[in-house]
């Protein structure tokens, strides 16, 4: 096995070991040590199937492993041609290729472990070659999936095997095998997917069979010196999903096949209740691992939105886990560790939760990964911010995201930046985002730039309106124009009526917001303004108790599933709000393909009407007169909201053309087709990359 088997625990007067003792205490497993608790998570990146791939891969681990975490667990592999279509492991040649992966890892840290992850679909394979114990489409499935034969049951198991064993020649550390979330080994687990009457189903014995027996096989095949992780689906957040006394004896069996460490997942990727995104609260399901951690012998790992350090040393302290998992955390900070074991905690680039370019991305027709805070994720070979031979005097004029972006990208290199916004703090549109109930993360990205803008020497003019004549007047080699857009006004008769709110006023807080409202815009914006009138008492996001009863989750008792199997319990004011657009289409599918369905759900639960195909016509005493589908409707309300788009704010970017001076456009002053944090950002850092 490649690397070090005595991590070398930080000195002890480093500021993290003083402030995270948990956190920066090895774990000793026997035959090989974990430097500290914190682990990079699997996560499915596209660069499996890129070009260049094992080269990117190689590089992109090698930077978290350089970043600090005891260990790094893959993206999930495929043990064969049934599991999905995409990267697998099964043959010595492929072997030859990982080897790219774990050398890098090794050589970045020798004491960093590299644990593969195999991943078998199952009946989500996008493939009609995919099996699954019984033919049960899912939910979200391309296919319904083949039975297994038993002489198919016996080729699955021995693949698993041999893909252990080829990921321990290619010099991995260890392999994780996810028995969770909908994939090939879960769906024998519970009943509603495992529908057999052979010894792999039926009672709950035949049912764990296939995933005990794949770890006893996996475990023969490596030998004892090589991790083995067993990824269990500790609540299923499904109804029909495994109970309580089901996920201990499983723990227990896996532990005596022959793990070394059980990690729990939360949720079928079809489960109608969100675990990942910025509206959940951390750490919200660490109690369950602890729950079953009395139960096993084994280190345990927990999970999910744990994405800054006292985060995780309040986990550990709990006795919640033995090791924390922080995935995208590291796609947005892959010093994360050694920020933390430094002391330097306020330059953390935290996740926020959006999913927006990571598993939006993933589960949104296959495309790259990356992380919308940083846009160097899984970029590594591409794009850089090498420093300048020769600096230049550049003024960034706005200071929301794209310009903040620009700012600090272009001082990392070298350069000698002059950052100016009218307004008197910084954050543009992410001051507005930040005020949405479950939207509170975003207080963290205005942190880190607001930190990083002072630790680079960035001169901050806030409150200060950008003037063509006086930035050519001031000599800067280069000026990036980021400011921005503005709301547009829909031109209709009694778009100033006293009734109408602009959105910005609405979130602000501006202008009284009536009872009856009618908001004109069902984009990001349109449903944010909906979560702001429509919530009433504290956020779920930062509350795991109202987030549980929003959701219909019993961490308490724990029953079958995890769910209640009630109705949620949604606070709620006493508003009637209808939010429309002009399209005929169903309202939200401009929103997050992992988290818009949460959103949509959400306001329907708080009784919010959505109604599409609209045609506004004119506003007035009586309220807002329209044409809904081509039949004529009024909207008999206090209060409209106007989320009708925007438009670039590029008037300065002309005037400086006029003037000669070299100019460019960045963020929404670029394109404000509808607000994209995640292109405004990955736009100015690389326009700031190649200067």
């Amino acid at each position: 096995m490649s690397g070090s088997t005595a991590a070398t625990a930080p000195t002890a007067s480093l500021p993290g070991v003083q402030r995270y003792p948990h956190v920066f205490r090895p774990l000793d497993l026997g035959f090989t040590r974990l430097k500290n608790r914190i682990l990079m998570g699997s996560m499915h990146t596209g660069l499996e199937e890129a070009e260049h791939g094992f080269e990117r891969m190689a590089a992109y681990y090698a930077e978290r492993a350089r970043g600090g975490v005891g260990m790094v667990i893959t993206g999930g592999i495929y043990p064969n041609t049934e599991a999905g279509r995409g990267s697998k492991l099964s043959t010595p040649a492929e072997a030859a290729d990982h080897r790219k992966i774990t050398s890098a890892v090794h050589d970045a840290d020798p004491d960093v472990k590299i644990v593969m992850q195999i991943l078998h679909t199952g009946p989500l394979a996008r493939t009609p070659d995919c099996v699954a114990p019984s033919p049960v489409k899912s939910r979200i499935g391309s296919h319904t999936p083949n039975e297994l034969t038993e002489e198919g049951i016996q080729k699955q198991l021995d693949d698993f095997a041999n893909c252990a064993a080829m990921a321990k020649l290619a010099g991995y550390d260890g392999v994780e095998v996810i028995g969770s979330a909908g994939y090939l080994l879960s769906t024998f687990l519970v009943q509603k997917t495992n529908l057999r009457t052979d010894r792999w189903g039926g009672p709950w014995e035949n049912r764990m069979r296939f995933p005990v027996e794949v770890i006893r096989r996996v475990r023969e095949a490596v030998g004892p010196d090589f991790i083995v992780i067993f990824r269990i689906s500790a609540m299923d957040m499904l109804d029909g999903g495994l109970a309580w006394d089901e996920i201990v004896s499983l723990g227990k069996a896996v532990e005596a096949a022959g793990v070394n460490i059980v990690s729990t997942h939360f949720c079928w990727h079809e489960a109608p209740v969100p675990t990942i995104a910025t509206m959940v609260p951390r750490a919200a399901f660490a109690s369950v691992t602890g729950r079953l951690r009395k139960h096993l012998t084994v280190p345990m790992i927990t999970s999910n939105r744990i994405n800054m350090p006292q985060v995780a040393e309040d986990v550990l302290a709990r006795g919640d886990a033995d090791l924390v998992s922080m995935a995208r955390p590291m796609l947005a900070d892959p010093d994360l560790v050694n920020k933390a074991l430094a002391g330097r905690e306020d330059e953390i680039n935290t996740c926020i939760g959006c999913n927006q370019a990571c598993l939006d991305h993933t589960f949104g027709g296959n495309k790259q990964v990356s992380c919308l805070v940083n846009p160097r994720a899984c970029n590594e070979t591409v794009l850089n911010y090498l420093p300048v031979q020769r600096g230049k005097r550049i003024a960034v004029v706005g200071a929301g995201p794209a310009g903040l972006a620009a700012a600090t990208v272009a001082a990392q290199r070298g350069h000698q930046v002059t950052l100016i916004d009218s307004a008197v703090e910084i954050g543009g549109q992410f001051n507005l985002a930040k005020r949405i109930p479950g939207k509170e993360e975003f207080y963290e990205t205005l942190r880190y730039f607001r930190t990083m803008v002072d630790k680079l020497g960035v001169t901050l003019r806030l409150a200060t309106r950008a003037d063509a004549a006086a930035l050519k007047a001031e000599g800067f080699d280069e000026v990036v124009v980021a400011t921005g857009i503005q709301p547009r006004t829909p031109d209709i008769p009694g778009i100033d009526h006293a009734k109408v709110v602009p959105y910005i006023d609405a979130i602000l807080g501006r202008k009284p917001i009536g009872r009856r409202v009618a908001i004109m815009g069902a984009g990001g914006i349109g449903f944010d303004v909906a979560e702001l009138i429509t919530h009433a008492g504290t956020s779920g996001a930062v509350d795991i108790d109202v987030f549980a009863k929003e959701w219909g989750i019993d961490f308490k008792n724990h029953p079958r599933g995890g769910v209640t199997g009630v109705v949620p319990q949604v606070a709620k004011n006493e508003r009637q709000v209808t939010l429309m657009q002009r399209k005929a289409d169903a309202l939200g599918k401009t929103l997050g393909r992992t988290t818009g369905w949460t959103h949509r759900m959400v306001l329907q639960r708080r009784g919010v009407a959505m109604v599409a195909g609209v045609d506004y016509l004119k506003i007035d005493d009586a309220g807002l007169h329209t044409t809904v589908n081509g039949e004529p409707r009024l909207f008999e309300v206090d209060t409209v909201i106007v989320c009708a788009g925007q438009t670039p704010l590029r008037s300065l970017f002309d005037e400086l053309q006029a003037l000669g001076v070299k100019a460019s456009l960045v963020g929404g002053a670029f394109e404000a087709a509808e607000l994209d944090a995640k292109r405004a950002i990955d736009q100015a850092s690389r326009l700031m990359a190649e200067l």
